[in-house]
């Protein structure tokens, strides 16, 4: 299979049809769950596709070393790959890898704005024209909603979506009588896109709580391999 093809039957496609058309600039989508059922995956499959597109991504991880982002880069991508047949899989790779920047920073000593600066450094004075920022294992609860809405702000700014991980913890229910996860309530406002993974006995499973201005709206049809971590339909 050639790089154009997996772009078209990426399942990644399905969810942007499904969320009408995608997260779009000066967005914040929001996956959540419990802790190891498939987030980073996630958002390392939506980070490859736009590689894939030739589109720059940078990708902030608050918990993880770089070595480690990367190995869930290289094997994401192995598998795509191999699931697919991908032609000429090291010159693709090499290709993808040029467009991505990986950061690392502690949520503790270290401001929003002082992120915000970082990551304008690099797009603005560095010339890296990221589409997507990728944000993994930023704690919410330690948080505050303008810390999220001057992302948003950002966001708009530089013309850029991001992703966030949102790990849920703590006693049940963790989410309220409309699936928002307690933990995000006071951030839904700036939230475009929220997706659960809700885990089954052979696969995880998508729910879309929040699409743009729809709450709860029609289900997504998407599911994660509990083995390869890579998203099919269902």
């Amino acid at each position: 299979m050639l790089k154009a093809e997996l772009i078209a039957k990426s399942p990644i496609r399905i969810l942007e049809r499904s969320i009408e058309g995608g997260l779009m600039a000066g967005s914040i989508g929001v996956i959540a769950s419990r802790k190891g059922i498939g987030k980073t995956s996630v958002l390392v499959q939506l980070a490859l596709d736009r590689l894939l597109q030739g589109e720059k991504v940078i990708h902030v991880s608050f918990t993880a070393h770089t070595s480690y982002v990367i190995a869930w880069y290289e094997n994401i991508f192995s598998e795509l790959a191999k699931r697919r047949s991908l032609e000429k899989v090291d010159e693709v790779r090499d290709d993808l890898m040029k467009n991505r920047v990986i950061m690392n920073f502690a949520q503790e000593g270290v401001s929003i704005d002082q992120i915000l600066r970082s990551l304008k450094a690099m797009i603005v004075d560095g010339g890296f024209k990221a589409k997507t920022l990728i944000v993994d294992g930023y704690d919410f609860g330690r948080s505050t909603k303008g810390e999220l809405s001057k992302v948003k702000a950002f966001a708009a700014e530089m013309g850029i979506e991001v992703w966030y991980s949102c790990t849920l913890f703590g006693e049940e229910p963790l989410v309220d009588k409309n699936n928002i996860p307690v933990i995000l309530r006071e951030y839904i406002q700036d939230i475009g896109v929220l997706i659960l993974l809700e885990p089954k006995s052979e696969y995880i499973h998508f729910i879309v709580v929040k699409e743009h201005d729809k709450m709860n709206p029609q289900d997504l049809k998407l599911k994660l391999d509990a083995k390869t971590l890579l998203i099919a339909e269902t």
